[in-house]
């Protein structure tokens, strides 16, 4: 089995060119953390023309709404939310530079078309793992929109990230290459 791809934020067009559907990933540094309302909200920016309150140009947006940090950690549970939820948004997103986002669960042919046109990767974390994810995750402070409780957007340190490629720039889609993998002929 080949050894994980280390990812380091903010990725460049090269970074994720090279990754294909089915590539294990490990990812270090920065990341962020938003789900459906602070999309929405990054959306409505993006549309009037407005800053926004986070770098995307080279980023990774991980979908997670955690649970409150027990004592002595920095984050609870911190498992994938399922992805579609955020696609109404996510072509405004990659087109001001997203480069990455993780979730669970499959995209929209916009989103999977957005993703080829502006060179970026849908990653996939294990649903069911937060505890286990959130060992990883070093250090979290408030980005953005704190009003929103559990789905203010949060910024990240994380080391060793496990991640999985499911959909590459290229369009290539795990989740549909596995269906006709394991499906029976005729």
């Amino acid at each position: 089995m080949n050894q994980p791809i280390e990812l380091v934020p903010p990725l460049s067009d090269q970074d994720v060119e090279r990754l294909r559907a089915g590539d294990r990933v490990l990812i270090n540094g920065t990341i962020y953390s938003a789900r459906d309302s602070a999309h929405k909200r990054l959306a409505e920016l993006i549309q009037k023309g407005r800053s926004l309150p986070i770098p995307l140009q080279g980023q990774i947006i991980y979908y997670l709404g955690p649970s409150p940090a027990p004592p002595g950690k920095v984050i609870g549970a911190a498992g994938p939310t399922t992805a579609y939820r955020m696609d109404p948004y996510t072509p405004d997103l990659l087109a001001q530079g997203l480069k990455a986002m993780i979730g669970k669960g499959k995209r929209s042919k916009e989103v999977i078309d957005a993703m080829i046109r502006h060179k970026a990767v849908y990653l996939a974390a294990i649903g069911g793992a937060g505890a286990l994810i959130s060992k990883c995750i070093k250090e979290v402070r408030i980005a953005a929109y704190e009003d929103l409780g559990p789905e203010a957007i949060r910024e990240l340190r994380v080391e060793e990230l496990p991640v999985i490629v499911v959909i590459d720039t290229q369009g290539n889609n795990l989740y549909e290459e596995g269906r006709k993998k394991y499906s029976r002929s005729g």
